[in-house]
């Protein structure tokens, strides 16, 4: 009986063990993606995402849409290439549980308002203000408009070979300044 009790008193200390080893690598894993997208997934760079409480399915499939080589991205793809799939799933779940921390930025009110029309297209997959509540779509409120603009540049772009012929064919659809104001609205949406 002693042996038994001690056996499952070992057994669940080398559990906690490996878990807390888990986190740790998870937490190594995430100070990687720190240096670009700002401590705790919030980044200040205008031309790069915060990734911050983004929905766990989309966060794992654009990883491993890198991985595979099936979205472009130079250093994405260079970056997580060597990450195991159960890597690429762990900093999914890591980024999914942080809170979504809207980027307070300045935007041009005009834009916004044209934006506010042009986005009624968007709002069956972005939700009305881009909170969207799909686990496969990014939300976009508050994001960095330097970055969504970008976004929306290369899937027009035919060179860059989007995944998501969805995005691909909508984006084809906005002139520049609809971009822009697509932009526009959804970063000042920081609520």
């Amino acid at each position: 009986m002693q042996k038994a009790l001690l056996l499952s008193a070992l057994a669940s200390g080398l559990l906690l063990a490996s878990s807390a080893h888990a986190e740790l690598n998870v937490a190594g894993l995430a100070n990687t993606c720190n240096n670009c997208h700002g401590t705790g997934g919030v980044s200040a760079g205008e031309s790069m995402p915060s990734i911050a409480g983004l929905p766990e399915g989309y966060l794992k499939n654009i990883m491993m849409e890198w991985k595979t080589g099936k979205r472009p991205s130079a250093n994405m793809t260079r970056l997580i290439s060597g990450y195991s799939d159960e890597e690429i799933a762990a900093l999914a779940a890591y980024y999914s549980k942080l809170p979504w921390m809207p980027v307070k930025q300045k935007t041009d009110a005009k834009l916004v308002k044209l934006g506010k029309k042009v986005t009624e297209k968007c709002a069956g997959c972005h939700g009305d203000t881009g909170k969207s509540e799909d686990a496969d779509t990014p939300s976009l409120h508050g994001q960095w408009s330097q970055y969504l603009q970008l976004e929306a540049l290369k899937y027009r772009d035919d060179a860059f070979n989007m995944p998501n012929k969805q995005m691909v064919k909508a984006a084809k659809k906005l002139s520049d300044e609809e971009i822009k104001a697509v932009a526009e609205f959804y970063a000042s949406q920081n609520k």
